[in-house]
């Protein structure tokens, strides 16, 4: 059995989740970076024997289109997966449904999902610093159990898939999703080009290096995260967010697992 790591992760928190849950097989892990340049994209050979965990951050309770799209051009064979939300704190509401379903209509069998907590991409005060130490030995324990649970589904009899649809929280059909907001350069920009590197979708372009193409934008915030002056950013905007934010985002959410059953 061979592990896969597949992950859309612009500002780095749903990767660091993903390693959390693989941490006890990491060394035997492949990844597949989605959140890249379109010239950068590969895709991994997955086989039915194989493990998939497959992470994306959530946007406003949904996960981002550009992630799903090109997860789609991924042969998944009949593996074993496991979805995995990372959202910042507030609610992943119909994040958990909208991969699974995607996955199952790609052919994965979905025998676990996991809702996973990291640092708010946008207000970086919710949610901060984690996945911390306690979320990392939680995620490990629920890498294990569902890498424990592939296995006991493919040391069953014949093979044969056995257990009963996953049932996870969200609604179908899913919320509607939001853009925005979309990121611009300070006056201190000194226009090195970083951002535009790194953005996924190419919504910088090099002749304005300080704009943004708000119709190739998806706001996930990649371009903030590389600033090495942190000079870009949402401006008044951010306060208002943060204000919005506040009394859903204070408490500390819990990381949630979910199993695949066996028939009775």
């Amino acid at each position: 059995m061979n592990i896969h790591l597949i992950t859309f992760s612009p500002t780095g928190g749903t990767r660091r989740v993903s390693e959390s849950l693989c941490k006890a097989f990491s060394d035997e892990s492949v990844v597949t970076e989605l959140c890249t340049k379109p010239q950068n994209l590969s895709y991994p050979n997955i086989t039915a024997d194989d493990l998939v965990f497959i992470s994306m951050p959530v946007y406003a309770g949904r996960v981002p289109a550009l992630a799903v799209e090109r997860l789609k051009d991924i042969k998944a064979n009949g593996a074993k997966c496991a979805v995995v939300a990372v959202y910042g704190n507030r609610a992943y509401e119909d994040a958990l449904v909208e991969m699974q379903d995607t996955a199952t209509g790609m052919g994965f069998q979905v025998i676990a999902a996991v809702a996973a907590i990291a640092e708010h991409s946008i207000c970086r005060m919710y949610g901060a610093g984690r996945p911390d130490e306690e979320d990392a030995n939680e995620l490990a324990s629920f890498g294990l159990d569902i890498f424990n649970k592939a296995k006991e589904m493919t040391n069953q009899t014949n093979g044969v898939q056995t257990s009963a649809p996953l049932a996870l929280p969200g609604n179908r059909p899913y919320k509607e999703g939001c853009s925005g907001p979309y990121p611009t350069a300070g006056d201190a920009c000194t226009e090195c080009g970083t951002c535009a590197d790194a953005c996924p979708t190419g919504a910088i372009s090099f002749d304005n290096l300080k704009g943004v193409n708000t119709e190739l934008c998806i706001g996930c915030m990649r371009c903030v995260s590389v600033c090495p002056i942190h000079e870009r950013g949402i401006g008044d905007c951010l306060n208002l967010l943060a204000a919005h934010l506040k009394p859903l985002c204070s408490e500390r959410k819990m990381n949630e697992l979910f199993l695949t059953r066996w028939r009775n």
